[in-house]
């Protein structure tokens, strides 16, 4: 059975560990609402997240979980003030999704055009070994 896991861009960024397919990695796995992602990866994607991935306190008391990579897709997306917005602010705009498979997540992303990297999603399938992932390839 596999898990389809989001991880933000900053998450690995700050302070994460490259990964690829075929590593085992432990992550501090958080439930989510698909609803909270589907303007970044369109809704149908969004339903198929089970969990995002954590490692800034919020998932204290979540102990970690031995995943093995199975495949990975970077997200990019525009962002763009909303419609009538006096904030200012910038978000998703939905309908704008381009996934890249890619062979390793390292939180860096190759520029493409009008999009934004912004993070990745991640089928698992749960380890029954301990983690090795990047570490074990010397990284």
């Amino acid at each position: 059975m596999t898990l389809t896991i989001w991880i933000d861009d900053w998450q690995i960024q700050c302070c994460g560990q490259s990964f690829a397919p075929g590593d085992v990695v432990s992550w501090t796995l958080l439930e989510v609402d698909p609803e909270d992602y589907a303007d970044v990866v369109g809704g149908e994607r969004a339903d198929e997240i089970d969990f995002r991935e954590e490692h800034h306190g919020q998932g204290d008391g979540h102990a970690p979980t031995s995943v093995e990579v199975v495949s990975i897709a970077e997200v990019h997306c525009r962002y763009g003030v909303r419609p009538g917005a006096t904030d200012k602010v910038n978000y998703p705009v939905p309908g704008t999704t381009v996934l890249v498979p890619v062979k390793e997540a390292d939180g860096w992303a190759k520029a493409r055009p009008d999009v934004s990297f912004a993070g990745y999603l991640v089928t698992v399938r749960r380890a029954t070994d301990g983690p090795e992932g990047a570490a074990a390839r010397g990284q």
